[in-house]
């Protein structure tokens, strides 16, 4: 609730600005009521400095020297026959390394769930230092209440400088719960990280992709990041190598088992859906014209074992859905052969798809900022190009 001191001299004006009409004015004195969200609406107009926000939280007023150590928050998929690590856990341990000898602290990977030892061998690979597990049946499906208080658990006792998430369901499901039991910040889809004088600098689009927004926490920790998928290359830097492992138990709280799985299903979904995971990508663009220009995508995609995406302005003309959108406001991509017919190669095309081994570019205008990241170009008419692409591949089948 709003903090109001003895400056109140009642004038009223904050009651006038209140949007939720929790002010009021008892004996010529401004009081809050429950319905005070807090939005600040008030102190700004009072002229008389009386109102103030209160102090959030405890962590910003600690000494920070006391939080040491880059987590990464490792999530387990489950297609319903195995579970496995997902690959942007190695990602962002692999980051991590980078981040954690920037900083001169240990990078620790935090696990949640059922049978995790498991993955120890494969997660000390990344540079781990320590990895700090949650093990039990009661963990074997995920509860944001039950792997929230754990994370909150173990960020508490161990206090970290840095917790990184996935940009996945799960990970824009738990951070924000996390970061509002901690009362820190959080930022969001983020496309770069780095150090700056010993504060994580968090890198995301904003305004629609059209700015790139530079975010740091001085004052709070821990400093938490959720990551796209396939933004950082995954790399092998301690093979061989185990990790010191903690295990905690954690008591599931109470408020865990409000929430109860009694099914599960899991939609079989094929190579050419999986566009963050695929090995090969065919992408389009406004220069792909229409519907018929995206059915040879879909064929040269077919034969070649890949996915289909789209840039932007193919998504705003209603040729492929929102999900299928490559870029900064949309999916990341890093595969091994990516494709872009009709794309001009705008910044905000290439930052997703800038991390795939061999990009091929095929468009029109010799000048197309595209021919600047490809490997290889074709200059032409996409339409009359990939047909005869299609046509070879086919002979050589």
């Amino acid at each position: 609730m709003i903090q109001i001191s003895d400056k109140c001299v009642g004038c009223g004006k904050c009651v006038a600005a209140c949007p939720f009409g929790a002010l009021s004015l008892v004996n010529r004195k401004a009081v809050a009521s429950n319905a005070c969200t807090m939005c600040g609406a008030c102190v700004s107009v009072c002229p008389v400095k009386a109102l103030s926000l209160p102090a959030v939280g405890g962590a910003a007023k600690k000494d920070l020297s006391a939080y040491k150590g880059v987590w990464v928050f490792i999530e387990i998929s489950d297609d319903g026959k195995n579970q496995k690590v997902r690959p942007v856990g190695f990602e962002l341990l692999s980051k991590g390394r980078e981040l954690a000898d920037q900083l001169g602290e240990e990078l620790c990977a935090v696990i949640i769930g059922d049978n995790v030892p498991q993955y120890y061998a494969e997660l000390s690979q990344y540079g781990t230092d320590k990895i700090y597990a949650v093990n039990g049946p009661e963990y074997h499906s995920y509860n944001t209440a039950a792997y929230a208080n754990a994370m909150v658990t173990l960020i508490k006792k161990y206090n970290p400088s840095v917790v990184l998430y996935p940009s996945t369901f799960i990970g824009r499901d738990l951070s924000p719960r996390i970061s509002s039991e901690l009362f820190v910040g959080l930022t969001a889809d983020c496309t770069g990280l780095s150090i700056k004088d010993g504060n994580l600098i968090q890198t995301r689009p904003a305004f629609g992709g059209n700015i790139m927004a530079d975010i740091k926490c001085p004052d709070y920790r821990p400093q938490m990041s959720t990551v796209r998928p396939n933004v950082f290359k995954k790399v092998v830097t301690t093979p061989g190598k185990m990790a010191q492992v903690v295990t905690e138990a954690v008591a599931v709280p109470a408020e865990a088992a409000k929430v109860r799985i009694i099914n599960t299903h899991i939609d079989e979904v094929s190579a050419m859906d999986k566009l963050d995971e695929a090995e090969v990508v065919i992408a389009g663009g406004r220069g792909m014209k229409d519907q018929n220009g995206f059915n040879l995508l879909e064929e040269l995609a077919a034969d070649l074992g890949g996915a289909v995406g789209a840039s932007r302005a193919a998504i705003d003309l209603g040729l492929k859905p929102k999900d299928k959108q490559i870029g900064q406001s949309g999916v990341t991509v890093s595969s091994k052969l990516y494709v872009a017919c009709g794309i001009s190669g705008a910044v905000q095309h290439v930052v997703g798809m800038e991390h795939s081994d061999v990009i091929i570019g095929i468009n029109k205008d010799g000048n197309a900022p595209i021919f600047n990241v490809c490997k290889y170009g074709f200059v032409g008419d996409a339409h009359q190009i990939l047909p005869r692409i299609i046509e070879q591949l086919k002979k050589t089948k």
